[in-house]
């Protein structure tokens, strides 16, 4: 099993006042001590800027850069030169670091992820004509696009998922977690995508908090304060059943252990035991 890990696991993240931020010697060593061989590169910021210093620090670690997180608002036409100039200096930082993949979600014009819209009909064709720059933007530097249905972004319910599925051809990340917060089933939309499915993030999710988050009783920020995502197989994701219908259809790219967490104060030295349970579980059912 080709298992990596993802900085939001523990705690960091680019959306601002997310939490305390942990140092990246702390983030890596606890990867490393998992038998994690492998990350995404979490907010910019995180790892060196020098994509040298970078692949150095990753390289003490025992570690490679798979994959990084990349935000773009792609649907608005006035934006879209300096959301494609953002891409494109991301995706060439990525491949200076070794990466293989651009993990994309298609950004709304807002901070963070707690307020949901829903594009208008028009904007949908634009969105996809924006997607295809991305893919040629990492083509160009020898990296792959999965996009990643994420809350709060225009790709978040079951409709936009099987919208996205239906009218292009673009590789889809599997992100259990958003999936089954979004109000769709992530068995189905692994089976619906098929050798779509270029990567995997792991997580599960509280089925009682997500259905309040989706009916806008709780804010995405307080619910991921309130145990949103849980560990692997602790939650109404379907974790086992995904693994299970991965496996079974060869899926042989990476998994993703990305559980996001907010913390308030650093944890207990050693890997916190919400990453720790998630590791075993994968490694127990894949």
């Amino acid at each position: 099993m080709k298992l990596a890990g993802a900085p939001i696991s523990w705690g960091v993240c680019e959306v601002p006042d997310w939490g305390l931020q942990l140092a990246p010697d702390r983030v890596l060593r606890d990867m490393r001590a998992l038998d994690l061989r492998a990350t995404e590169a979490g907010p910019p910021g995180f790892l060196p800027a020098d994509p040298g210093a970078s692949r150095a620090l990753l390289d003490q670690c025992g570690l490679r850069l798979i994959g990084g997180f990349v935000t773009a608002v792609l649907h608005e036409p006035a934006r879209r030169a300096d959301e494609l100039a953002s891409v494109k200096r991301q995706v060439e930082w990525l491949a200076a670091g070794g990466a293989e993949l651009v993990v994309l979600a298609t950004a709304l014009a807002q901070t963070g992820y707690s307020d949901a819209a829903e594009l208008p009909g028009d904007a949908w064709p634009r969105l996809f004509e924006g997607i295809d720059r991305v893919s040629e933007i990492a083509a160009a530097n020898g990296l792959g696009v999965a996009v990643h249905p994420h809350w709060g972004t225009a790709i978040e319910r079951r409709r936009h998922i099987e919208r996205f599925l239906k009218d292009t051809t673009h590789a889809l990340c599997l992100d259990t977690g958003h999936i089954a917060l979004g109000g769709a089933d992530p068995l189905k939309v692994a089976r619906d995508a098929g050798a779509r499915v270029r990567h995997v993030h792991l997580k599960d999710v509280d089925g009682a908090l997500a259905a309040r988050v989706r009916d806008g009783v709780t804010s995405y920020d307080d619910a991921v304060r309130a145990g949103l995502f849980r560990p692997l197989g602790e939650g109404a994701a379907r974790i086992k059943d995904v693994l299970g219908h991965l496996r079974a259809a060869g899926y042989a790219g990476w998994y993703v252990l990305e559980q996001d967490v907010m913390l308030d104060d650093e944890p207990e030295p050693g890997p916190p035991e919400w990453i720790a349970r998630s590791a075993a579980y994968a490694r127990a059912h894949a």
